[in-house]
């Protein structure tokens, strides 16, 4: 440690403890240790070739010893960089969003980035705020996870001059660098598994916000029921809000029609969830009565009862994919405007063959 009345390291304990000040060192105490100026010190911790070697290595081994570390704001004001990251998510007890985040730190810290958290709860106003603090805040570059805002950042952007990259955008624009699951192509998959095992009654419970997600989703699903010329029923496509409650109500909806449907395909894990919950409720089995698919394969999807079968998104990865787009736009390089993930179909024990009967389900 740096003793600044002693003006050197440290050496025998001084008499009066009570009139040691002990601080980190700084350029210039290492100048005035070094008897060099302190932009040769500043120099010299940079690796500057106009420092002579010799000099370097004793500057630098003077700073080490001396306990001096460099100012992140310092090396910011010089730089422009402050090799932070900031991250907005709709909210952090969403367990697809805790994922997302777990691969963006990982990848942040593996190239030497922190990373600022913070909660827009789902609400767009908030989340435009939020990029705005950052930019204000000289963050390098800015992460959005299921944005609730997306093209309405471009004229944000040539304002904040920010680099932007965005995770299952919910409004995509023309500009906007993203990350995304091949959402159609997903919940196609889901219900061509169900026709394919007899389904004809398939629902849909979607979200009710109109989000991108969700409209690519439902368009997957009609395809698939399309191009087998089976019947997209007005009835059998209800919404929830992406939450098991609320779920809950939808499949009580779809439980209460004269002609329930045998499979029904989720918005994502936490409808499917919630679907459940009603059929059980009911007096019904899963998948002998009613087959039930999810979307996402959250951790819990293995652990339900029965397991559920759903479509992956590789959370973690999408979310190192996004840093790393995202580091690349910071330096300059050439990066990938939209990234597609592709879908998979996981199958698990809650869709099985469809019951024989063609009518009512017989309440238990």
């Amino acid at each position: 440690m740096f003793d600044k009345h002693k003006g050197n390291l440290d050496g025998a304990a001084p008499q009066d403890d009570s009139k040691r000040i002990l601080r980190q060192p700084s350029i210039k105490d290492i100048a005035r240790l070094a008897r060099v100026s302190h932009p040769t010190v500043s120099r010299a911790l940079q690796n500057s070739p106009l420092v002579n070697a010799k000099t370097a290595e004793r500057i630098r081994k003077i700073a080490k010893e001396s306990g001096y570390r460099a100012s992140a704001v310092a090396r910011g004001l010089v730089t422009r960089r402050t090799r932070t990251i900031g991250l907005v998510v709709t909210t952090v007890s969403d367990p697809f969003t805790s994922e997302v985040v777990t691969g963006i730190e990982q990848t942040a810290n593996d190239h030497g980035y922190c990373v600022f958290l913070a909660d827009s709860n789902a609400d767009p106003d908030r989340e435009k705020k939020i990029v705005q603090s950052f930019a204000e805040q000289r963050v390098d570059g800015i992460i959005v996870t299921s944005s609730r805002v997306g093209a309405l950042y471009l004229p944000l952007l040539s304002e904040m001059m920010v680099p932007i990259v965005l995770v299952n955008d919910q409004h995509p624009g023309a500009f906007v660098h993203s990350v995304m699951i091949c959402n159609r192509e997903g919940t196609r998959a889901v219900a061509e598994h169900l026709v394919g095992l007899g389904h004809r009654r398939i629902a849909y419970i979607g979200d009710q916000f109109g989000y991108q997600s969700d409209t690519e989703r439902f368009a997957g699903y009609r395809e698939a029921l399309d191009a087998e010329k089976i019947p997209v029923h007005p009835e059998l496509v209800v919404r929830g809000n992406g939450k098991p409650e609320a779920a809950m109500r939808a499949m009580d909806q779809l439980l209460a029609l004269s002609d329930p449907p045998t499979a029904v395909c989720c918005y994502n894990d936490m409808t499917a969830l919630g679907a459940m919950r009603s059929i059980r409720i009911h007096g019904l089995r899963i998948p002998e009565d009613i087959s039930i698919a999810g979307f996402d394969d959250l951790f819990v999807a293995s652990y339900t009862d029965p397991p559920l079968t759903t479509v992956r998104q590789p959370m973690r990865r999408m979310g190192q994919l996004a840093t790393e787009n995202l580091i690349k736009l910071m330096s300059g390089q050439k990066s990938v405007v939209k990234i597609k993930i592709k879908a998979e179909l996981i199958v698990r024990e809650s869709t099985a063959m469809a019951r024989k009967s063609k009518h009512q389900i017989a309440k238990r």
